[in-house]
């Protein structure tokens, strides 16, 4: 007899203000990175996209065992436009997980992106795709579909714990994991770095640019 899968679909959380994701968007990953403690980076994924811009969003949670997309499939089907899928494959690097089916389904139905501990294949469609995509790594091999895992609960997606609801954003450098209740400080002091980082770049280009803090911060002991 055919076991049953295995797996449990947890009501989503309610869906941030589009105010707060939009102040997000125009935050570097970068500068989120150096905000807030509680601000996680996925390490060791990568963008496999070319789509300009910022992937910006809140988590559609997923849990699969490796190797095994059905409830990320499954979870396209229950995205609400904006939502970012971000799938805790256990590193898997054997079997994709997503590819150009899911991407153009997912587009179809208003998905934002895919954050994908895991891998994907076709590599030409998501290149030159219209979602981003980041993963830990690459291979042509399809997935099972035993529909092992969870929806809408806690996963880890590089060394980050990631629950539903929490705001995703990427671009070129990474991925980011803003909780929502930590956004709007994390949003302040990116706003408070991207002014400082304006008048560095202003001196810069004046010549006015003092490096003292070098100095300082090696005891004074420079040479030359």
């Amino acid at each position: 007899m055919r076991a049953e899968p295995r797996h449990r679909i947890l009501t989503a959380p309610p869906p941030p203000p589009a105010a707060l994701v939009e102040a997000l968007r125009a935050c570097a990953t970068a500068n989120l990175a150096d905000s807030l403690p509680q601000v996680q980076v996925a390490l060791g994924l990568v963008p496999r996209h070319a789509v300009a811009g910022v992937l910006c969003g809140p988590a559609l949670t997923v849990r699969v065992a490796a190797g095994d997309n059905l409830l990320a499939q499954h979870a396209i089907d229950l995205a609400q436009p904006g939502d970012v899928i971000v799938i805790d494959g256990a590193a898997g690097a054997e079997r994709a997980l997503v590819g150009e089916v899911m991407g153009r389904w997912a587009h179809a139905r208003g998905v934002a992106g895919f954050v994908v501990d895991g891998a994907v294949r076709d590599l030409d469609y998501l290149r030159q795709g219209p979602l981003p995509v980041y993963s830990r790594s690459v291979s042509p091999r399809g997935p099972m579909r035993t529909g092992n895992g969870e929806i809408n609960g806690e996963v880890t997606v590089g060394d980050a714990v990631v629950r539903a609801g929490d705001l995703v954003v990427g671009d070129l450098d990474g991925v980011v994991f803003v909780p929502q209740a930590s956004a709007p400080a994390a949003i302040e002091a990116c706003l408070h770095m991207m002014t400082c980082e304006r008048e560095t770049f202003e001196a810069i280009r004046n010549g006015t640019l003092s490096r003292a803090w070098v100095a300082q911060a090696l005891g004074g002991d420079v040479a030359g």
